[in-house]
């Protein structure tokens, strides 16, 4: 797994990091999940698992695959969990790959 990226006001995504978001997005079900939290602005864990089919261990893998690319991010609200899309690493994403 690769660690978050951490970004200023104008990130940049290492070789390692762009490999390691385009590894993660190749899955169809994992791009899927992603569009579903990009279009809100906070998503209940609790949505996703009645919008996709799937149990809750393998929604739960990849969201952690997700995160640990930093495009999502996960919180705990008591016994619930919120998922935030990190808009600041997909531009970056966009960017690197606009570069090709």
């Amino acid at each position: 797994m690769v660690s978050a990226p951490q970004f200023g006001p104008h990130p940049e995504l290492t070789t390692k990091q762009i490999n390691a978001i385009a590894r993660c997005l190749s899955d169809p079900r994992r791009f899927e999940i992603l569009q579903k939290v990009a279009g809100n602005s906070c998503t209940a864990c609790s949505d996703l698992r009645t919008t996709f089919p799937i149990t809750a261990p393998t929604l739960s893998h990849h969201l952690k695959e997700l995160e640990s690319v930093g495009l999502i991010d996960s919180s705990r609200r008591g016994k619930f969990m919120d998922i935030t899309f990190h808009r600041e690493t997909w531009n970056a994403y966009l960017a690197a790959l606009q570069k090709i």
